[in-house]
């Protein structure tokens, strides 16, 4: 199959886990995580025709897969409850522009040119934007303060997807079978943090349903499409098809919260994503 639409794939199904997420709010972001990761990690079986032995990698390559995919997403759920989701989600969504800027810093050989740094300003003056564009009383959430400290977990999402995916270039060569190992490491912990430090809480046959969902797609078959389609592509033109990430991100939470299209978010989604692709266009 092509390596581009492998990608598409991927970004179709990154682009309904905002959503799903705020139908889930109820659920305690810890839980939320570990049940969607176990589930997403079953994916893993038939990929590697049952052999376990394809699961195994260095310590080191599990520790970074366990930062990339529990670190992203207990901080994106986690966001997505204490600021407006539209917007969490758009600076969420900082992560291409992030790889980029990052680049220099993580992968040996590469600069950062004046071009990148125009890129990285209208990023930020994009989520400047989103931000304060959502300070009116009907998108802000209850507590100012919570309001504010929201977009905190957002921004640290979009920093570890974006080092977790440029640091996986850095270390040894692995199966994309051995995601499933990382989603199932990530799951058993997010698990144990939930049995330590949040309520118990019963989930009904819907929440049971749409965790499945999200489980074997956001959270699992988009990470294998993802990982095959880097293997076997060409990383710069799948790094600018991600883009459409966002869109269709913000698109669906539009849709499905019935909410109208405002100027600042219209606004934001454009200038974030023109960033990225800016910031691609520079060699």
């Amino acid at each position: 199959m092509s390596p581009n639409l492998l990608a598409l794939g991927a970004i179709a199904l990154w682009g309904t886990l905002a959503a799903l997420g705020v139908a889930l709010k109820h659920v305690p972001p810890f839980l939320l995580t570990g049940l969607a990761l176990l589930v997403g990690s079953l994916i893993a079986l038939p990929l590697s025709g049952f052999r376990l032995s394809q699961w195994k990698v260095p310590l080191s390559t599990l520790a970074l897969g366990v930062y990339g995919l529990f670190g992203f997403h207990f901080l994106l759920f986690l966001a997505l409850r204490h600021a407006p989701p539209v917007q969490a989600n758009l600076v969420n969504y900082l992560w291409p522009l992030l790889m980029v800027v990052l680049a220099p810093v993580v992968l040996p050989g590469m600069r950062l040119s004046a071009m990148h740094v125009a890129a990285a300003l209208l990023g930020f003056a994009g989520a400047a934007v989103v931000i304060l564009g959502g300070s009116g009383p009907a998108e802000a959430t209850p507590g100012a303060t919570d309001w504010a400290w929201g977009y905190v977990p957002a921004l640290g999402s979009a920093l570890i997807w974006s080092t977790y995916s440029l640091l996986t270039r850095r270390v040894a060569a692995f199966p994309t079978a051995a995601i499933g190992g990382f989603a199932l490491v990530s799951g058993v912990l997010s698990l144990l943090c939930h049995v330590w430090l949040e309520p118990a809480v019963e989930l009904s046959a819907r929440d049971g349903l749409l965790i499945a969902i999200m489980g074997l797609g956001p959270m699992g078959a988009a990470f294998f499409l993802w990982d095959k389609a880097l293997k076997i592509g060409d990383a710069r033109l799948i790094g600018i098809l991600s883009y459409l990430t966002p869109l269709l991100s913000t698109a669906l939470l539009i849709a499905v919260s019935g909410r109208a299209l405002t100027w600042n978010v219209a606004l934001a989604a454009v200038m974030i994503v023109g960033a990225a692709i800016l910031g691609t266009r520079s060699r």
